[in-house]
């Protein structure tokens, strides 16, 4: 099933704006009792509007991508004591030695192992009198835990916790309970929605709260007029830690395909240059190799599909690749395309040989939004020169091929584009754009994509190879 949504973009908004976490001298002072913790006191005010403006969403309706209701349930049962003990008992190779790594009796450790295989489905491990081995499924999962204490270990250190080794003892003390508490503050903007959305009371959101704050000796919101407010380190915070936990549900959803299970589910983001018409070329075959597999398409502009990307609201984003500055994000370049300059069939410049930028700027011209790559080329191409007439800003390829087709007006296209939606258009025989776009996928630096997941990146990669270098029309 391919489901494709255009949703609405929402405004980026600052966050915490004139917040400062507390320095690190001062946190144990400020948050070492419920009664000077921040919170305990006074609480946002749930419908405030500066709170909304302040705290961008970490995800729409908290849902992981790619995860059915049934998966997200199950990875939300499983405990971070029992990754924990399932952790050092498969890195060690020893029930006994996991299970006094972990404080926890055999008895203790015994209950807590089964209860995560239940949760699994599947055995994990296998006692012997020689160890504590893993089964393949255990090894599988196991990677996935460790990934998970892996990131949440990193987003304490970028937190402020600078030391290696208690960011390591601090990450593998958190309970899911504190970290889902946290996230879903932010996600709903106030403690009593983030209880009523996650089934609890009231007090145990501001009990684990404080208890986040207690244990990471900082405060994690800020008083304002309005009320309190996250902080930015805070935010940051709790976007690596969605992020980290949903290594459990990837773990899972491995494990399922491993049974031959086919009914996994990704969510792809299209950018409106190359990634809806790359896309379009490989479903076909995808859904064919994968016939129970979910396919949920967002199509919106760079900016927002980064940030989309980055709150692991989608798994990847399939188009031109934008320059990005984000240190947290990985491109994969599958091809580059050329950028023409484009003009209806029958065009006065059509068949010219000696068109200069002086011909180009007698005529209206369609470019692309602010910082969009079209926008961008245009600018290259007319460095040093006056810029021509450009009424019209649009991202949107039906759009700009419309416009151009019905009346004389000029625009750029990359040569993929011109080869799949130019009909009745035609590149000039003009100077070269001095630009190159590159075609493929943007994901998270620190993303392990599934089986199926790398199966689509494969189609795609392929496509993009065999699509995009025939020579254009003139």
């Amino acid at each position: 099933m391919v489901t494709l949504q255009g949703s609405k973009v929402r405004p980026e908004a600052r966050a915490g704006a004139g917040g400062r976490s507390i320095s690190r001298r001062t946190r144990s002072h400020a948050c070492g009792s419920p009664g000077r913790s921040g919170l305990a006191q006074q609480w946002f005010q749930p419908e405030s509007r500066v709170w909304k403006r302040a705290c961008p969403l970490l995800g729409s309706g908290h849902e992981s991508p790619g995860m059915s209701a049934d998966l997200k349930a199950r990875a939300a049962a499983i405990s971070f004591r029992q990754c924990r003990l399932f952790e050092s008992v498969g890195r060690l190779a020893s029930f006994r030695r996991g299970s006094e790594a972990c404080n926890l009796s055999q008895p203790a450790a015994t209950q807590a192992l089964s209860k995560l295989e239940h949760e699994i489905g599947d055995i994990l491990l296998h006692r012997k009198a020689s160890g504590s081995h893993l089964t393949e499924i255990g090894k599988a999962f196991h990677f996935r835990v460790q990934r998970m204490f892996a990131q949440i270990q990193a987003a304490l250190q970028d937190f402020g916790v600078s030391d290696p080794a208690a960011a390591s003892v601090l990450a593998r003390s958190l309970s899911r309970s504190q970290v889902r508490s946290l996230i879903a503050i932010i996600e709903c903007g106030s403690p009593a929605k983030a209880a009523e959305e996650l089934g609890v009371t009231l007090a145990s959101v501001q009990r684990a709260v404080r208890q986040l704050e207690g244990s990471l000796g900082a405060a994690l919101f800020h008083r304002t007029p309005v009320g309190m407010m996250v902080t930015p380190d805070s935010l940051d915070l709790g976007r690596k830690l969605k992020l980290a936990t949903q290594e459990i549900e990837w773990g899972l959803q491995e494990i399922e395909e491993a049974r031959g299970a086919r009914t996994s589910q990704i969510v792809l983001g299209a950018l409106p240059r190359g990634g809806s018409l790359l896309l379009a070329s490989v479903l076909d075959a995808f859904t064919r190799r994968h016939p129970d597999a979910r396919i949920r398409i967002l199509t919106e502009g760079a900016s927002e599909m980064t940030r989309r990307l980055r709150f692991g609201e989608v798994d990847l984003v399939v188009g031109i690749i934008e320059e990005t500055t984000n240190p947290d994000l990985a491109n994969e370049v599958f091809a580059h395309t050329p950028v023409e300059v484009v003009a209806r069939a029958g065009h006065p410049l059509a068949g010219r040989a000696d068109i200069t930028l002086g011909d180009l700027t007698r005529y209206d011209w369609i470019t692309g939004l602010e910082g969009d790559s079209r926008r961008l080329c245009l600018d290259a191409l007319f460095r040093g020169h006056d810029l021509p007439r450009a009424p019209i800003e649009t991202s949107t390829l039906a759009i700009i091929r419309q416009l151009v087709a019905d009346s004389d007006r000029l625009t750029l296209m990359t040569r993929y584009e011109l080869e799949h939606q130019g009909d009745g258009l035609i590149t000039l025989a003009c100077d070269p754009v001095a630009a190159e776009l590159s075609v493929g996928v943007t994901m998270r630096d620190n993303w392990l994509p599934t089986r199926i997941h790398q199966d689509l990146i494969d189609l795609i990669r392929t496509a993009a190879g065999g699509q995009v270098a025939a020579p254009p029309p003139r």
